[in-house]
């Protein structure tokens, strides 16, 4: 017997996918004090009272998945109070949800959709209307955040936020109006999105205990979907240390259920140096421990360098200050050994950035630094061998998934062949690591991102890349596992299913590397462990799950609807006063959807029409 090494956990009878390249595929692991202690040496641990043996009846196991790019901390703040549309299939379901979210939300609160979702996600393929809005929610103000590019707000809204005909429009956006000059409802994004942030800061935020809880349930809504780690990359209105305290106290009473590595975000233009000076004093790289650690600086260096990403808007053109205040900042992170990361879209927008490293690296050499640059959609060759000279990263994330059918109307469909250019980064050596953007360019979902890696498909169903810039699927895996933790300096610690790293792992619904293609985005983990813990189980497993918790408040569109696809099942809506909503079909006229159906034929019409060279001679529709 293996006494050295024993165990506290040993899963058997799996398919275990390790992504060690020399012991690849395994059927049975072991667990001790948190970490792997042995892989395929089941047999020689001793079967005593204190381990726990599960067998995994086959089921397919991979490492836990890693989002190198999720908004988490500030997500969870606001998880609970939010209706999530995210794989919603029909915009008839969505506003249904709405109507019903509505009428549960108290006098005083808001029911707020706040991105994840794509007008082409739905059968209808198109956006809700005001009317529609107005029409679902007479009384109670909704919010509803569209990607980066606009809002829509009901009546009841637009009087909480006391938008008038005599409000003007704000430096950062535009309140569109009616021919009598008040507002409709609907807020664009022009020239970047100061305008939805700042409208959806006047909503109530929930008192510090919901968001305790809130913050539980979101991070549990990840675990139930695979993920284990996540990178977050800061945000708007997140200032430290004061909107990390709910987190902090979480991580002090043991309660977090994902490894969280965050990166601090610069809150006042003009004043970003002064930022970055205070928290280094305060913080630093690494600072922490395996669950949660400060991981540098990002993904907003400087204010000058927001290359706003918004496909119905031409690219903004960043002013001339950008060069000296982002010098400046980088010179100071580098001087102090702080990785950092950057929003970077545009390739005219990251050409200026590298100006700025390589002068700064001149002076203070980036070498160990694990420095990279977040999105690079339209990054060329060129640009890409400037990252590799520096010993750059990229952190890729399917914004394009929600948003490819926008850019091909403004840039073209050869143009979108390499948004982004993931195969060329691979080649080159670059390290690259996978994620979502989440919650509001895009859902959180790692299955739609890993889908959409495989694929190169958006959510509509629009097939955007030829195939060399697809990638298999254990190659996409490894962008979101290990590709991911060289994002947070944590290669060889977490990543794959090794003796030595971090017990992180996850058993799922489907097999991702046999199930069709279209399979993929609907998997889910019947079994998640986090650091030999398991923090989710369903199913076969239900018996091991923790505990669950209440949800708070009392109203919270999650008791009803659930995250990422309303998965709560009807036991549960009826529980909770919710009338079901009606089973769709082509004949039904209820909720519009007889005009839904014929919207569909439309859409699928107008979108063959304007994508027809993607098609070729085949079937006309898309796949859903």
């Amino acid at each position: 017997m293996n006494s050295k090494a024993s165990a506290e956990l040993i899963l058997h009878n799996g398919r275990i996918t390790t992504l060690d390249p020399e012991h690849p595929e395994a059927t049975n692991l072991a667990v001790k004090d948190g970490r792997i202690v042995g892989v395929d040496d089941a047999e020689e641990y001793e079967r005593g009272l204190n381990i726990k043996v599960i067998d995994l009846k086959g089921r397919r196991v991979i490492p836990g998945l890693n989002d190198s790019h999720l908004h988490v901390i500030r997500g969870g703040l606001n998880y609970n109070m939010e209706l999530r549309w995210d794989g919603v299939p029909s915009l008839a379901d969505a506003l249904h949800m709405l109507k019903q979210q509505a009428q549960r939300t108290p006098p005083g609160q808001w029911v707020r959709v706040v991105g994840g979702w794509s007008e082409f996600q739905f059968a209808e393929r198109r956006m809700p209307t005001l009317d529609e809005i107005n029409d679902a929610a007479p009384d109670t103000p909704v919010f509803i955040l569209h990607l980066y590019c606009r809002a829509m707000l009901n009546k009841a809204a637009l009087r909480a936020c006391g938008y008038t005909k005599d409000t003007p429009n704000p430096p950062g956006g535009e309140i569109q109006r009616d021919s009598k000059g008040r507002p409709t409802g609907l807020l664009i994004a022009r020239p970047n999105a100061t305008i939805l942030y700042a409208t959806l800061a006047k909503g109530p935020k929930l008192p510090p205990e919901h968001q305790l809880n809130s913050t539980r349930h979101f991070m549990g809504e990840l675990n139930r979907l695979g993920l284990t780690s996540i990178i977050d990359a800061g945000g708007g209105f997140q200032n430290y240390p004061e909107d990390y305290a709910i987190i902090e106290e979480l991580h002090k009473r043991g309660e977090m259920t994902l490894r969280i590595a965050y990166n601090l975000f610069t809150q006042k233009p003009k004043q970003e140096k002064e930022d970055f000076a205070r928290w280094i004093k305060m913080t630093g790289p690494g600072k922490g421990d395996e669950f949660f650690r400060c991981n540098g600086a990002g993904e907003m260096l400087v204010f000058s360098a927001a290359d706003f990403e918004d496909f119905l808007e031409p690219r903004p053109d960043l002013p001339a200050s950008l060069e000296g205040e982002l010098k400046e900042v980088v010179a100071l992170l580098a001087a102090n050994k702080w990785p950092f990361r950057l929003h970077a879209t545009y390739d005219e927008s990251i050409s200026r950035f590298l100006n700025v490293f390589e002068e700064v690296n001149g002076d203070v050499p980036f070498k160990g630094l694990n420095w990279f640059f977040d999105h690079c959609e339209t990054i060329s060759d060129r640009n890409l061998d400037r990252v590799k000279a520096l010993g750059g990263g990229i952190a890729i994330q399917h914004r394009m998934a929600y948003q490819g059918e926008y850019f091909m109307d403004r840039y073209g469909m050869k143009a979108a062949e390499r948004t982004p250019p993931v195969r060329k980064m691979l080649e080159l050596g670059i390290p690259v690591g996978a994620g979502t953007d989440a919650t509001r360019v895009a859902s959180y979902n790692p299955w739609v991102s890993l889908y959409w890696l495989v694929t190169g498909r958006t959510v509509g169903g629009v097939s955007m890349y030829p195939d060399h810039n697809c990638l298999n699927r254990e190659e996409a895996l490894r962008l979101y596992t290990q590709g991911s933790s060289w994002l947070s300096s944590e290669s060889g610690k977490k990543g794959a299913i090794v003796s030595g790293q971090l017990a992180d792992f996850v058993a799922l619904t489907d097999d991702y590397f046999s199930v069709p293609e279209e399979t993929i985005k609907g998997i889910e983990s019947v079994l998640t462990v986090v650091g030999g813990k398991i923090v989710h189980a369903t199913e076969e497993f239900s018996s091991h799950a923790p505990p669950p918790i209440p949800v708070l408040p009392e109203w919270s569109p999650v008791k009803v609807f659930g995250g990422y696809g309303a998965p709560l099942d009807a036991r549960k809506a009826a529980q909770a006063g919710v009338p079901l909503a009606h089973a769709h079909s082509a004949d039904c006229h209820r909720h519009g959807c007889a005009h839904a159906a014929h919207q569909l034929l439309a859409g699928i019409k107008a979108a063959h029409n304007r994508c027809a060279g993607f098609f070729g001679t085949g079937c006309d529709c898309f796949a859903f």
